[in-house]
């Protein structure tokens, strides 16, 4: 196996080498999109932010960058679609991928985090709220995104709790 990327990282290490208003970018990537969530600047709060229709790699990376200059992203928080079993299957591995294309274009470090079903949570929470199947394909892969950027910032919250 591969060694890690440099500016691949775990919580507990993020959360000490965070400085006080950083803020961190929940990414839902896709095969045709990469749904994006931003937290406030006291990571208590993950709102959904944009989408990114997917073109080539090059592209999308420099469409991340530009979301994450804008908005003085500290770090990434990228959903890893494991199997319901933990393992990981073609999903997961093109995630890694990605995240292994984007490490000589970025300092900003990744964390992956555990997005199994993320997406259904968020389309049965639309669907609850009676949103038109067509509002839905628009909005749940941001909302996912914040899904699954809010479970991060829970836990960084926990992890700070304890330090």
């Amino acid at each position: 196996m591969a060694p890690p990327s440099p500016n691949v990282t775990d919580l507990s290490a993020l959360s000490t080498g965070l400085q006080r208003f950083d803020r961190l970018m929940g990414l839902d990537l896709g095969t045709k999109t990469i749904g994006l969530a931003l937290s406030d600047v006291e990571r208590s709060l993950a709102s959904p932010l944009d989408t990114i229709l997917r073109v080539k790699f090059t592209r999308d990376a420099e469409s991340l960058l530009e979301k994450a200059g804008a908005y003085q992203v500290a770090a990434f928080v990228i959903g890893l679609p494991l199997n319901m079993d933990g393992s990981e299957g073609p999903r997961a591995q093109a995630t890694r991928a990605f995240v292994r294309a984007m490490a000589p274009k970025t300092a900003i470090p990744f964390v992956f985090w555990d997005e199994r079903l993320s997406t259904a949570a968020v389309t049965r929470e639309l669907i609850d709220q009676d949103v038109s199947r067509a509002k839905r394909a628009k909005v749940v892969d941001r909302m996912a995104a914040a899904y699954i950027l809010q479970g991060a910032l829970d836990r960084l919250r926990a992890l700070s709790a304890h330090q």
